[in-house]
């Protein structure tokens, strides 16, 4: 130990640093020495003796006398050095003689909890897990597409409602660029569809999560940002019973065994014939309740057999690399697709009322998934 008080050769930011960095060195060399009561006493003399005390005679030699716009930095380092001698002071011997004696490299180490998962991101991994079990696998895409694979090879005709602004969110500046070459915040996951089987030849499984963009207005039900995972079965002689199937499994997977699904009629341009996907209601169990509108079945996503327009699409991208390419041949082979809500189902599962609780950052809303 030293009573030496160095002079400061000057008050800016890096002297100030290296001279309470000088101190902070001083403490932690002799903290490991403090296994006795004898030799704690001895530090908190030598260091915060009302006197003597290293921390006082640095409080005069250095804080009188420093210029005042010197002072509030130099109290603050001061004050940090403190609290450390304080902190050695009051750390049990047991940890002081453990510095004494090294580092036992055979204990277990510290594991932080990274927290919880996000509720929505919960939901997603649940989603794709079912699917995973069933022998698909997950494939991912941009954020930002062009309108080929967004809307022209999903079977959007030119003037189709959905590639209007109102409905989606166009980046700036594209006009110039051919129509298909146009840049857009996707509006599903379905230009994954297009992308996998550009690349990939039959037979094709795969789940595709992601966050989807639309020029909607926020509301209980509604937002501009949400979540859909969808999928996409490609295959020599697969059929709509393949399709019913497969999200009936699902279904029963995600609500419990009990869930009951039953399949409508509806258009989607990208799949002929195409259904919507209603499940008994979990909370009456079909009785008919306010959850389900009493009607005992809530409806949860949209499905149906890949439209031969679509895989025409991706045979003439494929045959731009390769003009004899015949994989997609709707007369070798079908496939079905899906696509639903995280959003939806996690509300569904949780009984949540409003998807801006899901994006409104509230500590008291996320904590009851903890």
């Amino acid at each position: 130990m030293t009573d030496t008080i160095p002079q400061l050769a000057s008050h800016d930011e890096p002297a100030l640093d290296q001279a309470f960095r000088t101190l902070a060195t001083e403490v932690q060399a002799e903290t490991a020495a403090l296994t006795t009561p004898e030799a704690q006493e001895n530090f908190r003399l030598h260091w915060l003796g009302r006197k003597q005390g290293r921390l006082k005679l640095i409080s005069e030699a250095w804080l009188k006398s420093a210029p005042a716009e010197a002072r509030k930095p130099l109290g603050i380092r001061f004050n940090q050095l403190k609290q450390q001698i304080e902190q050695a002071l009051e750390a049990p011997a047991s940890q002081k003689s453990a510095v004494v004696l090294g580092l036992d490299i055979t204990l277990p180490g510290v594991i932080r909890s990274p927290g919880i998962p996000h509720p929505l991101l919960e939901t997603m991994r649940q989603i794709v897990e079912v699917f995973h079990h069933l022998g698909y696998s997950t494939n991912l895409g941009p954020q930002v597409e062009t309108d080929f694979y967004n809307f022209e090879a999903l079977n959007f005709p030119p003037n189709h409602p959905a590639r209007d602004t109102q409905d989606t969110l166009l980046i700036a500046n594209q006009q110039s660029k051919p129509s298909r070459d146009r840049l857009l915040m996707r509006t599903h996951t379905s230009p994954v569809q297009i992308r996998t089987m550009v690349q990939q030849a039959p037979p094709i499984r795969i789940v595709i999560p992601g966050k989807v963009h639309r020029n909607d207005a926020a509301d209980a039900t509604h937002s501009p940002i949400f979540h859909q995972v969808e999928g996409l079965c490609v295959d020599t002689n697969i059929t709509f019973s393949d399709l019913k199937g497969t999200l009936d499994h699902a279904m029963k997977a995600l609500f419990g065994s009990s869930v009951k699904t039953r399949f409508f009629p509806s258009f989607f341009p990208f799949t002929e014939p195409s259904a919507d996907v209603q499940i008994s209601c979990i909370f009456c169990g079909g009785k008919g309740c306010r959850k389900c509108k009493h009607s005992g079945w809530i409806e949860l996503l949209g499905c149906g057999m890949v439209d031969p327009a679509v895989f025409a699409s991706v045979t003439e991208e494929r045959r731009k690399t390769n003009p004899a390419d015949d994989a997609y041949n709707p007369e070798k082979i079908s496939g079905f697709a899906f696509g639903m809500g995280v959003e939806r189902i996690a509300m569904i599962q949780h009984g949540i009322s409003d998807i801006g609780h899901f994006y409104s950052g509230d500590m008291r809303f996320l904590e009851q998934f903890a």
